[in-house]
């Protein structure tokens, strides 16, 4: 029997691409989604992977959301906290609010969908805890630090994650990917493009599929000593 893998924010942009790799991998994934209903359905139509609508920001949220996923395809042993938003403004314009958003999706986030996994990872002694991080919780960026603190959190969870998790034979590990090639990042306008590029010696943006390979390997037996590690997927754009 395939071992089971959710993807929080699964059916769009990385996530998706996760999620099609993962299945093609032999694993019965699960996609979570947020709000989108229409783009759900296209991507289930499109790949026969469930999806399933909760908010990770939401506690309650995902305790029962996790139940539903284990009922129709068993316990969830491969985690990919993938869901992530911004809401981006100079920090001296920046509104307790934007502020709270972005920490409660992409940091407690994290807390809310492993914290009631992790039982059941322990007494299977078997887990993979799997955060899409970024370059930016890395080096920090302009009008990004809600974003920035973040996805530096999820590191540090991360890092400590594998600590705890190591001898019930359950890894948790990072990746940052740098600029990929997004909906998100093409619509934005061609200049400010070019000039994100300009900064990438790679000369180039990256593809979904490359982060998509990344999460593939970290989630497989071949990576059972690999723990508390970051992947910086970046085209040298950055180095920690």
């Amino acid at each position: 029997m395939s071992r089971v893998a959710l993807v929080t924010g699964g059916s769009r942009g990385i996530g998706a691409g996760i999620s099609k790799a993962l299945k093609e991998s032999g694993y019965s994934v699960a996609a979570n989604y947020a709000g989108n209903d229409e783009a759900a359905a296209a991507f289930t139509k499109e790949t026969g992977i469930p999806t399933f609508k909760w908010s990770v920001a939401d506690y309650d949220a995902c305790v029962e959301g996790i139940k539903k996923v284990e009922a129709e395809l068993g316990p969830v042993e491969i985690l990919v906290n993938n869901a992530g938003i911004t809401r981006d403004a100079p920090f001296h314009k920046m509104t307790p609010e934007q502020w709270r958003e972005v920490i409660d999706t992409n940091l407690t986030g994290v807390f809310n969908m492993t914290h009631p996994i992790w039982p059941g990872m322990r007494e299977r002694k078997f887990g993979r805890v799997i955060t899409i991080s970024s370059i930016n919780g890395q080096k920090g960026q302009f009008a990004q630090v809600n974003y920035a603190a973040s996805k530096a959190g999820d590191l540090g969870v991360t890092r400590s994650l594998a600590q705890e998790g190591a001898r019930f034979g359950i890894t948790a590990n990072a990746i940052c990917p740098g600029y990929i090639a997004t909906d998100m990042v093409m619509a934005v306008p061609e200049k400010v493009r070019e000039g994100i590029i300009a900064q990438i010696p790679a000369g180039r943006l990256g593809e979904v599929h490359e982060i998509a390979r990344c999460a593939v390997f970290l989630a497989s037996d071949d990576a059972g000593f690999i723990n508390g590690s970051t992947i910086s997927a970046n085209g040298a754009q950055y180095f920690s």
